[in-house]
């Protein structure tokens, strides 16, 4: 698959403005193509406006020159080239108007001070080139006008000859009839494609030497992208602050749900199961009262230990209290499943966030519950620890029947989602009949 030309190439300006060079189709019909026509229009009005340009710029130029002893020449030099911008304009809005092209404009230097305005002026390579554009299209011009009228006169005159000589009895002309009307239709293509190769050499000096040049539009088109990188990355940066404080303040809000029900709803669960623990015992003599009060106490430590799941799924108490090192211990030692924790340097664990740290123990919680109830599997190994590059990484391995997937909604899905808000990588490797592993890589920084 090619790629496509650039707005303004050679390729787009054939196209355009001389398709019977590259279509054979549009070179059937050049005679009566809307480009040749264009390119006749071209001609004749281009030849006017430079023709009037040349003699108005050969003028100025010759009296300030004249006069550049005297200071009033330097001034009508300076508003002689300075003319010469709103001209290439109007020869950029002419091309537009009867070419069908578009040619991006130049951006001239900007300086304050009157002294230093004209010296922007004449030292202004665009301005410069302008005032060549004036002699290099006049040129051009002037040679079209003249090829593309000889060879059309001699095609209009190749086509009406032989009818008049006919219609005058004429028996002897200079050249055969037969051969004259061919050569007069072969005319006729060849002054269509003079029409449009001096239309598509116009177009060509236009873009050199009226509108912006190569190197500006490079430069400009490097800053631009810079800017727009700069804008990229200040909004990335933007984002990630954001995510950032929106998982912690998630995370910090998780804590505070987790204290108030500690601190609260909690304590007076229990303080309520000592209390209907007390009245059982003195009811002890009312077998109606003493299994209500029974009932009623075992509900309490019920759901009691619902509300410390619920705590322990909201935030674990004992990462805020005595880290992940021993959050891990805690969760392999509620594990039906025998797990071996291997911390090489529990201390490290600490230089973690609190948003990795809460990370990666539900990842590990996860991993063993689905070790447990899915994996069928028989022991399981938990490795966590800080990399040199500063980033928090857990392997949890099973000896199950594998086969877990990350399908969409499940828990393993979840977490690596939650992951990915950390800018960390989840990895799961479970073949079937091969157990489970868990790879997860969280910057301690997130």
């Amino acid at each position: 698959m090619t790629s496509p030309t650039p707005p303004g190439s050679v390729s787009d300006d054939l196209r355009v403005v001389a398709p019977a060079f590259v279509d054979l189709r549009a070179l059937a019909a050049a005679p009566v193509s809307v480009a040749t026509w264009r390119g006749i229009s071209q001609v004749v009005i281009g030849s006017f406006v430079l023709l009037f340009a040349f003699i108005a710029l050969t003028v100025a130029v010759s009296l300030s020159l004249s006069l550049l002893i005297l200071f009033v020449g330097i001034p009508m030099l300076v508003a002689t080239l300075w003319l010469c911008r709103p001209f290439a304009q109007l020869e950029r809005a002419r091309l537009h108007a009867q070419l069908d092209v578009d040619i991006p404009a130049p951006r001239y230097p900007h300086r304050q001070g009157m002294w230093a305005s004209w010296g922007g002026v004449l030292a202004d390579s665009r301005t410069w080139a302008h005032v060549a554009y004036i002699l290099v299209a006049g040129l051009i011009l002037t040679v079209q006008s003249v090829v593309v009228s000889v060879a059309g006169g001699f095609a209009i005159g190749g086509l009406v000859y032989p009818v008049v000589a006919l219609a005058n009895g004429v028996t002897h002309p200079p050249v055969p009839l037969i051969l004259m009307i061919p050569g007069a239709i072969l005319l006729v293509w060849v002054t269509a494609l003079l029409t449009q190769a001096g239309s598509l050499a116009m177009v060509r000096t236009a873009r050199a030497l009226v509108g912006a040049s190569a190197r500006a539009e490079a430069v400009e088109a490097a800053r631009q992208a810079q800017a727009r990188a700069a804008q990229a990355e200040g909004r990335a940066l933007q984002l990630t602050e954001t995510r950032t404080a929106a998982v912690g303040a998630a995370d910090e809000e998780r804590r505070r749900i987790e204290r108030d029900l500690h601190d609260g709803a909690q304590q007076r669960l229990v303080a309520l199961g000592v209390e209907l623990g007390a009245a059982r015992r003195k009811a002890s003599s009312d077998p109606e009262a003493s299994a209500a009060l029974e009932h009623a106490h075992r509900e309490v430590k019920e759901t009691l230990a619902e509300l410390r799941d619920l705590v322990r799924g909201i935030h674990p108490a004992v990462l805020t209290d005595r880290g992940l090192d021993a959050a891990l211990s805690a969760l392999a030692a509620r594990s039906p499943v025998p797990v071996r924790v291997d911390v090489p340097d529990p201390p490290s664990l600490n230089r973690a966030s609190t948003s990795a740290q809460a990370a990666a123990y539900f990842v590990v919680a996860e991993a063993l519950t689905n070790a447990a109830k899915h994996a069928s599997a028989t022991a399981v190994t938990v490795q966590a620890g800080v990399t040199p590059a500063g980033t928090l990484r857990l392997v949890i391995a099973d000896d199950g029947r594998g086969g877990a997937a990350a399908t969409p909604g499940s828990g393993l899905d979840g977490l690596r989602s939650r992951v990915a808000a950390l800018d960390g990588t989840f990895d799961l490797d479970s073949p079937a009949g091969a157990g489970t592993r868990v790879t997860v890589e969280v910057p301690c920084a997130s």
